[in-house]
């Protein structure tokens, strides 16, 4: 799955994010799980620490919330984006 993100939804692209974070904002939209930086990082074939860290960046701006059992999952904000509702200019820094 690495490469460049084909999105089903076109959304716009975010300066500070990396291809990595809409490989794992589209594998919550399509699962709607919690997972963890393990799970993800097989599903979407890359490493699980880049995985980790990059879970950590995108909670930090709301797209996506840690569960106090350690795993993750999609915010509303986070979906909102991925449907075109929350355009790029909202998340840069």
């Amino acid at each position: 799955m690495t490469g460049d993100p084909e999105l089903k939804t076109m959304v716009e692209r975010v300066a500070w994010m990396s291809p990595i974070d809409y490989f794992i904002l589209e594998f919550y939209d399509d699962c709607d799980i919690q997972a963890s930086p393990k799970v993800v990082a097989a599903n979407i074939d890359y490493d699980r620490q880049y995985a980790g860290k990059r879970l950590k960046a995108l909670t930090k701006e709301d797209l996506l919330q840690q569960e106090e059992n350690g795993l993750y999952s999609l915010t509303d904000r986070g979906r909102a984006f991925l449907s075109g509702e929350l355009g790029a200019e909202n998340l840069e820094h």
